[in-house]
């Protein structure tokens, strides 16, 4: 069985809402410290502020987006942005694809946009690439897939949280089916209980984004 701290080593914590404040940056910090969550993840401006509380906390990683929610933004603007992120001390960094050029099927367009800034990131940071599989039939979804295990990121991941949807379990038993060895899963949205992390940490899913207080209450169940 598990223990708490091995749970918490694989879960990433964030504060990416519109809404989120300082405060809540320092509360996540804070909990990371106490729990060892592997992960906090913040908007791009925070970036460098995140990178200054944690650089005496081993083992947890500064995390923010590039292209975060849509994946609309342009090349040239996910670029930037991910050259600014690398600038302020981002060690894990989530790209969200494309979808609507995906679903255009402008794979080619999707790829090469992906190619370029996990050429930027230059293995200097973990990479994991979101492709929002609740705008995403099943086929849809192994194809985006496919798609990213040949960009050379490390991580496909299921989605923002940002879209509704439950934690689509059953899907991402599917995605890590697709995905074997080749590359590793990040389920993302939804997940709530001790009983959904085991599900998927079961099927073989290395990392999940979790509600900060449901990440908690997950790795408190594993403390006894």
């Amino acid at each position: 069985m598990l223990t708490a701290k091995e749970a918490a080593g694989m879960i990433d914590i964030s504060a990416v809402r519109t809404h989120s404040t300082l405060a809540d940056i320092e509360r996540n910090v804070e909990l990371a410290r106490q729990y060892r969550f592997i992960n906090v993840h913040v908007l791009p401006n925070w970036v460098k502020t995140l990178a200054g509380m944690l650089k005496d906390i081993d083992g947890v990683y500064v995390g923010s987006p590039a292209g975060f929610p849509s994946g609309g933004h342009t090349t040239k603007v996910k670029l930037l942005e991910a050259e600014g992120l690398l600038e302020d001390g981002v060690q894990e960094m989530d790209i969200v694809m494309n979808v609507g050029r995906f679903l255009n099927k402008e794979y080619a367009y999707v790829l090469d946009e992906l190619k370029q800034i996990i050429r930027l990131a230059d293995k200097r940071v973990m990479t994991k690439v979101i492709i929002e599989i609740n705008n995403l039939n099943d086929e849809q979804m192994t194809d985006a897939c496919k798609l990213v295990i040949d960009s050379g990121a490390d991580f496909v991941k299921s989605g923002t949280g940002w879209v509704p949807g439950t934690a689509n379990i059953e899907r991402c038993r599917k995605m890590k089916e697709v995905c074997g060895s080749s590359i590793k899963v990040k389920a993302a949205g939804g997940i709530r209980t001790r009983e959904d992390f085991l599900q998927l940490y079961e099927m073989g899913v290395e990392r999940m984004g979790i509600n900060t207080d449901s990440a908690i209450s997950i790795v408190k169940s594993f403390e006894a």
